[in-house]
């Protein structure tokens, strides 16, 4: 398993098929995915497949990390990193089992991540989506220092918004 990175209280690393239990009962909570658009797998083994067939980091150096919590070594959710080659972007993005919300972990991993983005990767511009109603994550993008971009259309049903963060050190060129 791939350490990406740590903070004073959580170990960043790739994901991988072992994580396919914790994977599949994060996203059976329906106030976890509530604001994702996204289903709950059908069962450990469709979590499983997915992770076996997750190419982010293969493809682009980086994606979504398992986020562990170091004194307990449980894990807490995800966080990462994900390139849209469709849209040439960058993007943020966290889950987390509902018992460890509001306790901090998704800003502290979100802004390691950012630092991550920029400095090691050299990237210019990161980018984060929720939508509207989602406050908490809206917050944690605020708190991480994004600003807001724009209004967007998340999925013909939710209005989205979109938040921005440039790389300070970036080089033009």
């Amino acid at each position: 398993m791939k350490e990406i990175l740590k903070t004073e209280r959580l170990l960043l690393r790739e994901l991988n098929p072992d994580d396919a239990e914790n994977f599949y009962k994060l996203n059976l909570n329906p106030n976890v995915i509530k604001y994702t658009g996204n289903s709950a797998f059908k069962d450990i083994n469709e979590a499983k497949e997915f992770l076996e067939n997750y190419q982010d980091y293969q493809l682009n150096g980086f994606g979504r990390w398992a986020v562990i919590e170091i004194s307990s070594n449980k894990f807490l959710g995800w966080c990462g990193l994900k390139y849209d080659q469709n849209l040439n972007e960058t993007d943020i993005g966290f889950r987390f089992f509902e018992e460890y919300w509001n306790k901090g972990f998704a800003t502290e991993s979100a802004k390691a991540c950012i630092s991550y983005g920029f400095e090691n990767l050299n990237l210019k511009t990161i980018l984060g989506r929720a939508m509207s109603e989602n406050l908490a994550s809206i917050k944690v993008l605020e708190k991480i220092g994004l600003s807001f971009e724009k209004e967007f259309d998340f999925d013909n049903r939710n209005k989205g918004v979109i938040y921005k963060i440039e790389n300070k050190k970036s080089n033009p060129n």
